[in-house]
């Protein structure tokens, strides 16, 4: 395990501040199934405490950005005690940097929340599609009693969540116009394997097709599929704009991105920095929040530029279809979960 980190932790670090930037030709990391062991960045006593904090992503991501700022701030925080590498476009899956921290392998794993289901099944309820109306929604779970009860799930299986960055509401780009439910009918589209978000494509008449990330460009070119779901602005960021000139804003899923510190690292850090280490990260957390918001329309004018089309749907009738297979398929969850989502909807509609 640490004889394989060795050959690779130096092109790692050397990735830290100039992570390769992906190519709107190319497609970008998602998650990969290979169990490949990773570990941490050795302290380097004359700079202080050093973490690095992996991601999947290219520079370019919301969500990398988010993890630079995290670096910047906790770094003015702490007056330079603590600083953070960023690592982006990890040649490690999220999974593999998920068990490198379970197993103090490595500092801080960075992941979409379907894969730390795989972990917490409970978090299973983040995958139902449909779960929020608008990321107020969302926002008021994972920052209260859902997130409250990530942690302490996270804290049994030896991770510390450090924050919840987001990629917010996936829609779906293809290659022929979707307009309407009925488009979606003899339609091949690409998903996670995760069986909430294939039941929704199913119900809306489509046919779910679950593939590897890093193969959607290609199945694209080669006709194999004629369609995928992601967050607008990775539309762009993987180049999918080239072949899928059509997004429809399905909204049928949220997903956050869940910043995860090992043990080794969290108990490194002295009891007198702990706030201001945290209060940082959670500054940095807010700002990606924004961030994204901003990316996405940023994204969404260069595809418009580009020639992409952008259509609504009918999002009730899209929910309404999902509820109906899920119910045929007996989807529950578990009642503490669940009635920590019903508390964010009921906070939400009161505000």
């Amino acid at each position: 395990m640490k004889k394989l980190f060795a050959i690779c932790i130096l092109a790692a670090l050397l990735l830290c501040g100039c992570a390769k930037q992906a190519s709107p030709t190319e497609p970008v990391s998602e998650s990969t199934e290979a169990a490949v062991e990773v570990e941490a960045t050795p302290e380097a006593a004359q700079d202080g405490i050093r973490f690095t904090m992996y991601f999947v992503d290219p520079e370019t991501s919301p969500y990398v950005e988010g993890g630079q700022k995290i670096a910047e701030l906790v770094d003015a925080a702490t007056d330079g005690a603590i600083q953070i590498d960023v690592v982006a476009s990890s040649e490690f899956g999220e999974r593999d940097l998920i068990d490198g921290a379970m197993d103090n392998e490595i500092d801080i794993a960075t992941c979409a929340n379907s894969v730390l289901t795989n972990y917490i099944p409970q978090m299973n309820i983040l995958d139902e599609a449909y779960l929020w109306k608008n990321a107020e929604e969302a926002h008021i779970a994972i920052d209260g009693t859902l997130g409250d009860l990530i942690r302490a799930h996270a804290e049994n299986i030896g991770l510390h969540v450090l924050g919840f960055e987001e990629s917010g509401f996936r829609n779906t780009f293809s290659i022929k116009p979707i307009r309407t439910m009925a488009d979606f009918q003899g339609i091949t589209v690409r998903t996670m394997e995760n069986k909430y978000h294939q039941a929704a494509f199913e119900a809306f008449g489509a046919n779910p097709v679950p593939m590897a990330y890093t193969e959607v460009f290609r199945a694209l070119q080669d006709g194999e599929i004629d369609a995928c779901e992601n967050g607008t602005s990775n539309c762009y960021n993987s180049g999918y704009y080239q072949i899928t000139k059509n997004i429809t804003n399905t909204r049928h899923a949220y997903t956050f991105i869940i910043l995860c510190m090992s043990d080794a690292a969290w108990e490194r850090i002295p009891d007198d920095l702990m706030q201001p280490f945290q209060q940082a990260v959670r500054d940095g957390v807010l700002w990606e929040r924004e961030r994204l918001v901003e990316a996405n329309a940023e994204a969404e004018a260069l595809l418009k530029d580009r020639g992409v089309q952008f259509y609504d749907i009918d999002i009730e009738e899209l929910h309404a279809a999902y509820h109906k297979i899920a119910d045929e398929k007996g989807f529950v969850f578990d009642e503490e979960w669940q009635a920590a989502v019903d508390e964010a909807i009921a906070i939400a509609a009161e505000q």
